[in-house]
Order: C-alpha cells, then sequence, then structure tokens
C-alpha cells in the first residue's frame, strides 16, 4: 500500500513538473514573441517620428526664425523676437471696429478678422482670416521701421468658396 502511494505521488509529481515545464516553455515563446513585436513597434515609430521631424524642418524653411539672412535686417532693432513683434503689430488691426483694413472682402456672417500668421521672411506675411463661416488667405508685403512702427500692404488675397 505505501509503495502504491509512494508510485502515485511520483507520478503526480512528474505530471506536475512536465506541467510547468511545457508551461514555461510557452511562456518563454510568449515572452519572444512580444519583444519582437514591441521591437520592431519601436523601430517603426522611431522612423515615424525621423519622418516628422524631417516635415517639421521643411515647414520650417520658409520661416523668419529660420533664415538669418532676412534676421540680419533687424539686429540693429534689438528686438528679442522680431517675428513675434511683427504678428502682433498685424493682429492689432484686428481691434478695428469693423472688418480687418487690409483684408478687401466684407464679412458675410460677422467681421472678417486676421486669425493665424505665418511670418516667411523680411517681406513678405502668409495670414488666414475668416469671418466664422467663410475665410480665406492674405499675402501681405511689410516693412518694419526704425522706429518699430510698421506698414501693412496686401499683394495678393483669395477667399474660399462653400460647397454646400
Amino acid at each position: 500500500m505505501k509503495s502504491k502511494i509512494f508510485l502515485y505521488l511520483f507520478i503526480f509529481m512528474s505530471l506536475i513538473c512536465l506541467y510547468l515545464f511545457v508551461s514555461s516553455g510557452n511562456l518563454a515563446e510568449a515572452k519572444e514573441k512580444n519583444i519582437s513585436n514591441l521591437q520592431t513597434e519601436i523601430e517603426e515609430l522611431k522612423d515615424s517620428v525621423r519622418t516628422s521631424q524631417l516635415k517639421v524642418l521643411e515647414m520650417q524653411y520658409f520661416s523668419l526664425e529660420n533664415n538669418d539672412d532676412a534676421l540680419a535686417y533687424y539686429d540693429h532693432l534689438n528686438l528679442e523676437d522680431p517675428s513675434r513683434y511683427i504678428a502682433d503689430k498685424l493682429l492689432e488691426t484686428n481691434e478695428s471696429q469693423g472688418d480687418n483694413p487690409l483684408i478687401p472682402y466684407e464679412g458675410m456672417e460677422s467681421d472678417f478678422k486676421i486669425n493665424k500668421i505665418k511670418v516667411l521672411n523680411h517681406k513678405w506675411i502668409l495670414t488666414d482670416f475668416s469671418d466664422g463661416k467663410y475665410w480665406g488667405e492674405l499675402l501681405i508685403k511689410y516693412e518694419l521701421k526704425d522706429d518699430l512702427g510698421v506698414d501693412f500692404t496686401t499683394l495678393d488675397h483669395l477667399l474660399y468658396t462653400r460647397s454646400n
């Protein structure tokens, strides 16, 4: 009787060991597969970040902040951020009653006001304007004077049509 108990105990322990061995092998395979998938995902994300960085550099090409030749025109003015200063001066034109004087259209839903500003270089600005429903873009020529005054002249404009 004792020998049968030891035999059953030995068989039971052998089955437990076999189960642990097989499950640890499966667990190791699953972890290896998971690690492999995560490494692939990391590489894809690194490629995505590189692509995004290249796009950002491409978009920054036409920008006053990254154009040393254009910034040299403003060295004598001791402005910390000429692009921000010019954008602020342009936004001040929105403060007038009614439509912005630089926009050659009359607002249909409300007054046309400048929303977004991109200072391209030491002479040109690209802006977006809207009245809440209709929108368009302006190409503006500007001149920053030595007394820190800014003159704006609209060079070209467009108003998008709504397709409803």
